[in-house]
Formats: structure tokens, C-alpha cells, sequence
């Protein structure tokens, strides 16, 4: 069914503030920056990083399986995952290049989150070339030599103690508060296009409307009898 006429039939089952809301949400949603996650193994951390993104409006995220699988935090994510535009990568015992290939594919910059001989500070990095993928990886380990070899740009977090890294959750919502608010003190155009906020939105009213599928069940059917 398209996503119009998901709209057009939800909406007398959506409440007029519920539906405001989404909008209102819808406006500040983008597609310009995504994330992607190497083989993170700690699930509350990966889901603080789900979290992070929704609160930011960052609406696609990423998540290369290769010897981890994400398993959602519920007290963590807080419902957020629900919200985003999540794709797995876990076909194959490395997936992290097919990862890459995808974001790729899709116009965006791979920009590994590590510090690196040719690395900029991430207040530094230039959005205005168009769409960015940040690509973190685990801590201990963090991002693997696939991504260091692939990737088209470094960022770094400035730091000033002992300790050599953040968290990877911290990292990931310091990255993304400095870039979205960067982003949208641009002239760049990094909202949704007529067509993804349509396609969203009517996915968001299936969440919000009670017994959602089953009215478009029953839409369908009277389409077809009709």
C-alpha cells in the first residue's frame, strides 16, 4: 500500500497532537549524516549510541555483524530503535566492506571516528562535500584496518587527559551534537526529501495508530471486493 494513502487512511485514527508532533519531529529529521557501528559487543553502548541518534535526528544507522550481533538495551535504547531507519549487515563472516559499499553506494563519505595521521578535529570536518557516514568502531579494538584502509576521511575528538578514548556512546553523541548543530547553522540543505518524510511518516503512523495493521488489511480487502 503507498505510503499517501497509509497517511490519508490513518490519519482519523491518529490524535491532531500525536500528528503534530511527528511533523514537528519530521522537520528536523536528515539523512545527510548516517552512522555506522563495526562489531560493537556491548549492547548498552550500542544502544546508547540508537538513542543519541534520535535525539539528534540522525534517521539511518548501520550495524556491520561480524562476530557481534546487536542485541537492543530496552532500558537503554528507551524505544528510540523503533523510530530509525536501521540496516543490518550480517550475511557473511566479514561484512564490513559490503557495508562500505552500501554507504557508498548511497553518496555518502566514509569518515572513520579515530585519530590518524591525516585526521581533523571533529568540529573541522567540511559537510559542505556532501553527505558523511561516521563509522565507529569498538573500543578496545576499534574500527578495523577494512575501514582504515576504505575510508575517505578521519575525524578525531579533541582530548586532554590521561585516558586515551571515550566511550563509544560518548563519542558517538559529542560527534553527532557538534555536527548536527553545525549542519543546521549551514546553508546546506539537509532535510528529508518530499518523498522520505512521506514514506517515514506514514511508517510512524502504523506505530501510532491502534490496530494500524489490521485497518489497512481491511482497506485492502475492501479494495479488492470492491
Amino acid at each position: 500500500m503507498e505510503s499517501q494513502k497509509i497517511i490519508d487512511l490513518l490519519t482519523a485514527y491518529v490524535t491532531q497532537e500525536r500528528l503534530t508532533t511527528l511533523n514537528k519531529v519530521l522537520d528536523e529529521r536528515t539523512n545527510y549524516i548516517s552512522v555506522v557501528l563495526e562489531d560493537i559487543f556491548q549492547t548498552h553502548n550500542a544502544s546508547a549510541v540508537l538513542r543519541s541518534c534520535d535525539c539528534f535526528g540522525i534517521q539511518n544507522v548501520n550495524f556491520i555483524e561480524n562476530r557481534y550481533s546487536y542485541m537492543e538495551n530496552k532500558d537503554v535504547a528507551m524505544g528510540s530503535s523503533q523510530w530509525l531507519s536501521i540496516r543490518r549487515f550480517n550475511q557473511k563472516e566479514n561484512n564490513t566492506l559490503d557495508a562500505i559499499k552500501a554507504v557508498r553506494d548511497a553518496g555518502y563519505r566514509i569518515v572513520a571516528t579515530t585519530p590518524h595521521t591525516n585526521d581533523v578535529l571533529i568540529k573541522d570536518l567540511d559537510l559542505s562535500k556532501g553527505k558523511i557516514a561516521l563509522f565507529f568502531g569498538s573500543e578496545k579494538p576499534g574500527l578495523s584496518d577494512i575501514v582504515m584502509n576504505n575510508a575517505d576521511e578521519f575525524v578525531r575528538i579533541p582530548m586532554y587527559g590521561f585516558t586515551e578514548s571515550f566511550n563509544i556512546s560518548v563519542s558517538a553523541a559529542l560527534c553527532l551534537y557538534e555536527l548536527t548543530t553545525k549542519l543546521r547553522n549551514s546553508d546546506i540543505d539537509w532535510h528529508l526529501s518530499p518523498a522520505e518524510r512521506t514514506e517515514l511518516l506514514a511508517q510512524w503512523m502504523k506505530l501510532s495508530a491502534r490496530n494500524a495493521e489490521g485497518l489497512i488489511r481491511e482497506y485492502e480487502k475492501r479494495g479488492k471486493l470492491g
